[in-house]
């Protein structure tokens, strides 16, 4: 299928997609960025959680809301109480909550902690150019990445009719014409940007973050500033923040934090290499030429 035709298909759907500044959103996604960038003041200490879709964001959020809340005892536990997606608001979903934010993001106070979906490039420009302002970013493979996100997107459609064929997906992602897509250039953004300012840009993979999560976790505690002062206050964020502990939670089993998506839809499998249970060969070579293609010269290999 041509990208045209790809766009095509998009914009026909239901949840319409439009380009803006070299990425795809809905519109009222759109309008809100346009806002954020416009308006939104960083301040010190800022930080600042950004991935593509289907990443490794959940996990990542829960981990740094323990890390930065600094007090590891059970009886503190921010995780039992609401989603990790209510403790670090997503700046462009904000306006779709069910539930009250608990504080608003332009008048809380420092060190203020959030995330976002969008490419470096719309970044209001009072945060790419603060020394003080942190950004964390999370990859994953683009295979299991396509799979997280089918299954995601599959799980909270209304009706079966809506059901979009993991084929029709897997064009979708490889043109790049899907929801905050493309994900290589955005990917390559942060990338760059974080060999540029490694010590304002911490670049993570989630692959790594589930082969040696003590070593990754010590690591993004010691970039936020927080380092831990012993062994025993980092087991307790690796117990409180495992994943097989938050799919467990009450909190993220059932409720919606957003009207159309349910809070269980964002714990599936979370393991790596998932996707040769689903991509036909033709399909992993279709994402694998992709990936190639994209990644040439950059140093990453995803």
């Amino acid at each position: 299928m041509q990208v045209d035709e790809e766009i095509q298909r998009a914009l026909s759907r239901k949840d319409k997609l439009c380009q803006w500044e070299g990425f795809w959103a809905t519109p009222s996604i759109i309008k809100g960025v346009m806002v954020f960038k416009e308006t939104f003041k960083s301040n010190p200490n800022d930080v600042l959680l950004a991935s593509s879709m289907k990443t490794g964001t959940t996990w990542l959020k829960a981990i740094c809301a323990c890390i930065m809340q600094g007090n590891y005892e059970e009886e503190e536990d921010l995780l039992v109480k609401d989603s990790p997606h209510f403790h670090v608001p997503t700046i462009e979903a904000i306006n779709y909550l069910t539930k009250t934010p608990a504080q608003d993001l332009y008048t809380m106070s420092s060190p203020r902690l959030f995330h976002t979906h969008l490419p470096y490039r719309v970044l209001p420009n009072s945060i790419k150019s603060s020394d003080n302002c942190k950004i964390i970013y999370i990859t994953r493979n683009p295979k299991d990445t396509t799979i997280s996100r089918w299954h995601f997107f599959n799980y909270n459609r209304k009706h079966l009719k809506d059901f979009v064929p993991l084929e029709e997906d897997v064009e979708s992602f490889a043109n790049g014409v899907h929801l905050y897509g493309p994900f290589f250039e955005h990917v390559l953004e942060y990338w760059e940007e974080s060999k540029k300012w490694p010590q304002k840009i911490l670049f993570l993979k989630y692959e790594d973050l589930k082969m040696d999560p003590r070593k990754e976790v010590a690591k993004i505690a010691l970039f936020l500033g927080k380092p831990f002062s012993n062994e025993e206050d980092l087991e307790k964020v690796l117990k409180k923040c495992s994943l097989e502990r938050l799919k467990n939670l009450e909190v993220n089993k059932s409720g919606s934090l957003f009207s159309h998506l349910h809070n269980s839809s964002y714990f599936r499998k979370g393991v790596v290499g998932d996707w040769k249970n689903h991509l036909t060969p033709e399909m992993e070579k279709q994402i694998d030429k992709v990936t190639s293609l994209k990644l040439q010269g950059s140093g990453l290999e995803l």
